[in-house]
């Protein structure tokens, strides 16, 4: 069984994207890609180098063979992708917008096949991982899926593994919006790096400023908290250090899809290199700003070529 760096875990869907503007009711072509926010970071890590493994679920259909096929190309390893014979794979709707408008998304995933994940899933081949990286979006689906999130990030932290997590709140999936801020903050506060958007962190702390936010989340344990801050940067703080790390100008925005999960990307992909933490969100605002530049949910992610060639401009 290979050395994992990294262990992810999800639902992939199929996505089918819009060829033309305006409203998805007249929109008449599509194309289909792969979408799941917790899939775009694990396929940004494989991209960069590193050994990543996948778990999920896919139903006995062509959108499921599809998923695998499309995850397996990007190079992750999905021998722990079970199929589901009774439930179906879950997909979405996406607008095409003009001037980097955020787009219009419509899910089709109740009942999915990825919503039956569970604790029997879980190889135990599968703990042996350098990293874990969660985030809210698993726990929203189901019960099960929920257990799953919570034994994952138990047994990385007891076997002495690193744990990042990114909030990722999708209100339209929980029951209400208590139930929502109370699970996703029990998961948050037993990971050792937390990722939350600025609107998320007010949201789940109650706190406005980011300093106020972090400081929140490094008293109920975490090691460490970046605020992303959008076309501004991040903020950053430890227990050692705190700051702004500025983000990178782009032309032109094309689809903000993405973005947090490429800045998952860089940070993770840093910190599992050895880099500090004011370092490694530097490059998580240079993955982030060239997802923004593509088409599409993780197209715009870098390959380690790329990223062997800006290092020059990304240190501090």
């Amino acid at each position: 069984m290979p050395d994992y760096d990294m262990l992810g875990f999800g639902e992939t869907m199929a996505m089918f994207v819009a060829e033309e503007y305006g409203d998805l009711a007249k929109v008449g072509r599509f194309h289909k890609r792969i979408a799941g926010a917790d899939n775009n970071v694990a396929i940004g890590l494989a991209r960069l180098g590193l050994n990543v493994a996948w778990l999920s679920r896919v139903g006995a259909d062509s959108l499921g063979r599809f998923v695998q096929d499309s995850l397996i190309q990007e190079g992750l390893d999905c021998r722990f992708v079970r199929t589901d014979s009774q439930r179906p794979t879950g997909f979405q709707l996406k607008s095409s917008e003009e001037d980097g408008r955020d787009p219009t998304v419509e899910y089709f995933r109740r009942n999915s096949a990825a919503s039956a994940l569970s604790v029997s899933d879980v190889d135990p081949s599968l703990l042996t991982a350098r990293h874990l990286h969660a985030t809210g979006i698993p726990p929203a689906l189901s019960a099960s899926a929920k257990e799953v999130s919570s034994y994952l990030i138990a047994q990385m932290r007891a076997a002495g593994h690193s744990v990042s997590f990114d909030p990722n709140l999708r209100p339209s999936l929980w029951p209400d919006s208590h139930t929502m801020v109370a699970t996703v903050n029990e998961l948050a506060c037993q990971a050792h790096w937390v990722l939350p958007g600025l609107a998320e962190g007010r949201l789940l702390t109650g706190q406005e400023a980011p300093a106020d936010i972090a400081a929140w989340y490094l008293d109920h344990g975490v090691e460490a908290v970046a605020i992303k801050l959008g076309p501004e940067g991040a903020y950053f703080r430890t227990a050692q250090q705190e700051g702004v790390v500025a983000g990178f100008t782009v032309d032109r925005v094309v689809d903000t899809v993405g973005a947090g999960d490429g800045f998952a990307v860089g940070v993770i992909s840093a910190l599992l290199e050895g880099q500090g933490f004011a370092q490694a969100v530097r490059r998580g605002n240079w993955v982030g700003s060239l997802a923004v530049q593509s088409q599409g949910d993780m197209e715009g992610l870098p390959l380690k070529a790329q990223l062997d060639a800006a290092r020059p401009i990304l240190e501090l």
